[in-house]
């Protein structure tokens, strides 16, 4: 009877210590994932910028070229 209750604890011990493993790599995972999202976002606002900065200048440009219309 000792054998298959110290068995037991040994099996709860082993499968607690998994869990806390996965919760550990889900943890990283999400975290690489939330770094991407950042630059992600990061690259897009300045993509969304410069495409502002673009028409802008276009329109003054073109304002200028019929000046002397």
């Amino acid at each position: 009877m000792k054998f298959f209750r110290s068995l037991s604890v040994l099996l709860a011990i082993a499968a607690s210590s998994s869990y806390a493993m996965a919760e550990g790599g889900g943890d990283r995972t999400f975290a690489r994932m939330e770094q991407a999202r950042q630059v992600a976002i990061a690259n897009y606002q300045a993509d969304q910028k410069d495409q502002a900065q673009e028409v802008a200048s276009e329109a003054a440009s073109a304002k200028h070229a019929h000046a002397n219309c």
